[in-house]
């Protein structure tokens, strides 16, 4: 009897560390799932960051769900979309920083970990929420490059700054905005031109019709002696627009020097053979989609959490002599 129940015993206990075995060898198979959440899918720019991000899950052996998220409610709702598919963790770029509180609560609801990418995160008092992990660009130093673009090409023409002006579309609302704007009117009153020489104009919409009517409401106001004319804002679409002002207002494409911020939105206009729109400075969506999603990986699959903050000012100017071979280097030319 006790030989037999000692017999019984050990099986049990073989069946059960069996059973652990099987048990653990299926959960080590679980694929990792990783959510990359974008406010405008349809954009070059966020379609860039998706494709290297499914680039680096092929590198590293996880599953990406990609998810447009226009709104509020379709972000929240995609939350639990993604913690319903297994997945542990997304990066998101959200269609409003101020959905940040709803973002995380939802989050930490589901167990799902968050990287911020391109726009950071803001509470309740429009403070950033710095405990969120975030890269993006440094918006404020690329948007020197872009004032000392704009000022290097003027200073190429050989423009006088007496009769040169600059109509800066802002969108202050957004602080990424703010800052970009903010370095290129630094850097092209570091290269000269003259404080009074600068005109502003508040978008209501960050798309092309949206500034060409805030472009419209500067040109009014310029004075008779304006003969060359500078366009920055925050993107490609918020110099695009203003460009598309000044031509129908009369300007020749010869006197009008427009430099977006983007690239991914220009490809259109740079293959015109003339446009005041001269050139866009091409950051690295390739980088930051690739980047992130590897970073969700790591903390995921290691525990490593990334950097609570990474700022990336690399970038390059493209214009119609280089932009193919530049956006070649980073498979968005075919």
């Amino acid at each position: 009897m006790k030989r037999r129940y000692a017999i019984r015993n050990l099986c049990s206990a073989a069946l059960a560390t069996a059973a652990f075995s099987i048990s653990g060898s299926l959960l080590a198979a679980d694929p990792v799932k990783i959510g990359f959440l974008v406010k405008q899918a349809e954009e070059p720019w966020f379609q860039t960051e998706w494709a290297f991000a499914e680039k680096a899950a092929k590198d590293k052996g996880f599953e990406l769900i990609k998810i447009a998220v226009p709104d509020g409610e379709k972000t929240l709702s995609a939350i639990d979309s993604l913690a319903a598919n297994g997945a542990q963790g997304f990066v998101i770029c959200p269609p409003d920083v101020s959905l940040g509180p709803a973002i995380m609560a939802k989050a930490k609801l589901n167990d799902l970990k968050v990287i911020a990418v391109d726009d950071r995160f803001v509470d309740a008092g429009g403070q950033f929420m710095e405990d969120v992990p975030y890269l993006g660009m440094a918006a404020f130093e690329v948007g020197q490059k872009q004032g000392a673009a704009m000022a290097a090409e003027a200073k190429k023409r050989n423009w006088d700054w007496k009769d040169t002006y600059a109509v800066i579309n802002t969108y202050n609302e957004l602080d990424t905005g703010k800052k970009r704007t903010d370095g290129s009117v630094k850097a092209l009153e570091d290269a000269g031109m003259p404080k009074a020489n600068i005109l502003f104009s508040a978008l209501k919409t960050l798309d092309v019709p949206g500034s060409m009517d805030a472009t419209n409401s500067a040109l009014v106001k310029l004075p008779g002696a304006a003969k060359n004319l500078i366009i920055g804002g925050m993107n490609d679409n918020t110099v695009l627009g203003g460009v598309r002002a000044t031509e129908a207002a009369g300007f020749a494409a010869s006197n009008v020097i427009g430099i977006g911020i983007n690239g991914t939105d220009a490809i259109g206009e740079l293959k015109k053979p003339a446009s005041g729109f001269h050139g866009s400075m091409l950051p690295s969506p390739h980088i930051e989609g690739y980047n992130t999603a590897s970073m969700m990986y790591e903390w995921v699959t290691t525990g490593k959490e990334p950097p609570k903050y990474t700022a990336m000012d690399d970038v390059t100017l493209i214009t119609r002599d280089n932009f193919k071979q530049e956006l070649e280097k980073i498979g968005l030319w075919n």
